[in-house]
């Protein structure tokens, strides 16, 4: 099976074109992402105080998951760390593979794993409603898909400094 088969499956149902992506470069865009498990977990835990309504601030959150990238304007410079973030995460996609960014692949491995678990311990907090596990979660999942971003800039320079090309906006 393809490995990026689930990548791309995300991309179509978030309808990401080249257009979309490159509005996601921006890093208001990017940093405003951060929010997004906060919020669901938030959503999701307010079941406790306004039963089945608490499916309206799910749909809100979801809701912005998909508005979020179509909301800014392209940047002007790719120089911010989080549009650099951005780009590499597409450059992994389209060269993860070249043996210039080799050497990332097990930090990447790590961190999504280390993201995948912190998600687990997240729904499990928010079925229970356990605060400890839920933070737990939130701030395992958050963490390592904020340093899985840091090794996407890092495996991006690597790439440019190879010569190979790179996704530009």
């Amino acid at each position: 099976m393809d490995r990026w088969a689930s990548f791309r499956l995300s991309e179509r149902v978030m309808g990401m074109d080249e257009a979309t992506w490159a509005r996601h470069a921006n890093p208001w865009s990017a940093w405003s992402r951060v929010t997004i498990l906060p919020l669901l977990a938030l959503a999701i835990w307010s079941r406790v105080w306004i039963g089945a309504w608490a499916l309206l601030p799910v749909a809100a959150v979801l809701l912005w998951v998909w508005l979020n990238p179509r909301l800014f304007p392209v940047p002007r410079t790719t120089d911010a760390w989080m549009t650099q973030a951005v780009l590499g995460e597409r450059d992994w996609l389209a060269q993860g593979d070249a043996p210039e960014v080799a050497h990332h692949w097990t930090m990447v491995r790590l961190l999504t794993g280390a993201s995948g678990i912190g998600s687990v311990v997240l729904i499990v907090g928010l079925v229970w409603l356990n605060v400890a596990l839920t933070l737990a979660g939130l701030v395992l999942a958050m963490g390592g898909k904020l340093w899985l971003m840091d090794v996407m800039v890092r495996a991006r320079r690597d790439l440019q400094a190879a010569g190979r090309e790179t996704v530009s906006i």
